[in-house]
């Protein structure tokens, strides 16, 4: 882990240097204060060199205006290098995030990523900067410190540094203890923004359903055991801090008794005893200093964990000798595929599609029967169990996945848009297509009237998550960015049954015009939109039951005839 974690400061090796070398200065300029008190209290004093006093006090003033200029590059540059190394953390986090696997956001919250992103990561870019520069001073001044002491009075420097190693025993003895109360901590924390994130977005459901106390009691759970983690966390830094406190206060009791019984036997002159008194805060500021970097370090070290966490999470890749997949004609199949989410049971069974190029596959049937997990096999979402994927007559293992996607266009129940302009939302269907490529798309999914009406036109901005939009506007949109797309293969997963029949009617003619010349797959709610669909296939329980066009299922009088006459008899009731 530590290696992994020096790999960030190799972009800032330069930056790093400086910082420790001012972290140097700035260490030995602390001897420099003790060293002139003892040469005025033994010499400079008791001689009457009062020139001197005064040479050696500009010349301590002139080392002081050093240090205060080494101190703000120090803070500056030096947390300005935490901020890059974060930054460049961050950077990697979101880019292995963008390769992970669908099945890694099944089982983690957004907001709890969200948490490791922000909140564990500035913790490291601290440490990053806090954690060698405060060895690195703290080290020196210890070291340098003894020296100057055992130069003053050997004897009573070692009985004084015997308290040491009571301080390093605590130190071990207790870091254990808080690493696991700050790591339980850090989960705490992602709790609630997971609870946060979740409560937020869905806050208009929320106040549909009057439900707002719901989620306060949803949110004070997490934010229990925020508390109770952080009670456990700050118990054990309690203990750590009020144990070495002890410690270090035992150091100034040591030097008054052992340091006045050494004057009183004459082994040390009182010139010499002021300075020791002086200097024995020189050494034990850095020790406290120390001490306080254990509880960074803790924080710091739990953070890069949880980081590495999500970069040692296996990415989404490719078989060895994966090839482009190039421009498909469209033609799928599948042969016995059987798959199954995490090791579970089998959500499809044995399943048996051939869907030529060019021609509309309905996909009809109860929920939870397999239907979106087949629309989820085809753009290689998820890997298949058993059986073989073809598109093309090629495997699906054997193409790469990027260039399968390229190939599929999907419009989906639930639509995602960008907090961004019509604009942006339309160019995320290809990014280097040309206004007017965007605005053909746009008219081709009957939205460009609509968006003309607007004030800022296509630079509209529409909200998160396009809440400023109608539910048929936002359909429109996306039907507009696979346009724009033009793929060969399209994926309609219950694109239209979430809206009004009249908004539904608009839609479906801008989706049969999207469906022209494409490969299209429809999972459908609405029985009455799939009429004219080449073959339907019904599928319950992960497996395909009954399969033909519209009229050949009516005349088996199977479940598919039994679903479209209990669809029927709904809307002569309605």
């Amino acid at each position: 882990m530590l290696k992994r974690f020096i790999r960030y400061y190799r972009p800032h090796r330069k930056l790093f240097a400086l910082d420790m070398g001012a972290s140097l200065i700035v260490a030995l300029i602390g001897i420099v204060y003790p060293i002139v008190t003892r040469t005025m209290l033994n010499d400079l004093i008791p001689n009457r060199q009062y020139k001197m006093i005064v040479y050696f006090g500009l010349i301590l003033l002139g080392i002081y205006i050093l240090r205060m200029l080494l101190n703000y590059f120090i803070q500056y540059q030096g947390h300005m290098m935490g901020v890059r190394m974060q930054a460049e953390m961050r950077s990697d986090m979101f880019r292995h995030l963008e390769k992970l696997p669908y099945s890694f956001y099944d089982n983690n919250e957004t907001g709890k990523i969200m948490s490791r992103m922000t909140n564990d990561l500035q913790e490291i870019s601290e440490l990053a900067h806090h954690g060698p520069e405060n060895l690195l001073i703290s080290t020196i001044t210890v070291v340098t410190s003894f020296v100057y002491l055992s130069s003053i009075n050997w004897k009573l420097t070692l009985i004084v540094f015997a308290c040491v190693p009571f301080l390093v025993l605590i130190s071990l003895v207790m870091r254990k203890k808080m690493r696991a109360a700050f790591m339980s901590s850090r989960k705490s924390i992602a709790v609630i923004n997971a609870a946060l994130e979740s409560s937020i977005s869905g806050i208009r459901v929320t106040k549909a359903f009057t439900n707002a106390r719901k989620e306060c009691e949803k949110f004070e759970e997490g934010n229990g055991q925020f508390v109770a983690a952080r009670r456990d966390a700050y118990n054990a830094m309690g203990q750590f801090h009020s144990s070495t406190a002890f410690i270090t206060d035992i150091f100034n009791v040591v030097v008054l008794i052992a340091g006045g019984l050494f004057l009183y036997n004459g082994e040390i002159v009182f010139g010499d005893y002021s300075a020791f008194v002086v200097s024995i805060g020189l050494f034990i500021s850095p020790v406290m200093t120390l001490i306080n970097f254990m509880e960074q370090y803790q924080n710091g070290v739990t953070g890069f964990e949880r980081f590495l966490e999500i970069l040692d999470t296996e990415p989404e890749q490719d078989a060895p000798g994966a090839t482009d997949a190039g421009r498909l004609s469209g033609h799928i199949e599948f042969r016995g595929v059987t798959y199954a989410y995490d090791g579970s049971k089998d959500v499809l069974r044995n399943v048996n599609l051939d869907i030529e190029t060019g021609k509309t596959y309905a996909l009809v049937g109860p929920s939870g029967g397999g239907k979106t997990t087949i629309c989820h096999l085809i753009p290689h979402f998820y890997d298949i169990t058993e059986g073989e994927l073809l598109l093309d007559g090629k495997e699906i293992h054997t193409l790469t996945a990027e260039s399968i996607r390229r190939n599929i266009g999907i419009v989906q129940q639930d639509i995602y848009l960008f907090n961004a302009s019509i604009r942006d939302n339309i160019l995320y269907g290809r990014l280097d297509a040309t206004d007017e490529e965007v605005i053909e798309a746009a008219k081709r999914a009957n939205i460009h009237d609509y968006i003309m009406s607007l004030p800022e036109g296509y630079d509209t901005q529409i909200g998160e998550r396009g809440v400023r939009l109608s539910g048929g506007q936002k359909q429109r949109l996306s039907i507009a960015r696979v346009f724009l797309k033009n793929p060969p293969i399209l994926i309609l997963d219950e694109a239209t049954s979430a809206l009004d029949n009249t908004t539904e009617i608009m839609i479906q003619q801008a989706l049969d015009e999207l469906c022209k010349g494409r490969t299209t797959l429809v999972v459908a709610h609405r029985l009455s939109t799939i009429k004219n669909a080449d073959e339907i296939a019904v599928i319950a329980d992960g497996q395909i039951l009954e399969r033909g066009d519209h009229e050949t299922l009516l005349a088996k009088d199977g479940m598919y005839a039994h679903l479209y006459r209990q669809q029927f008899r709904e809307t002569i009731e309605a």
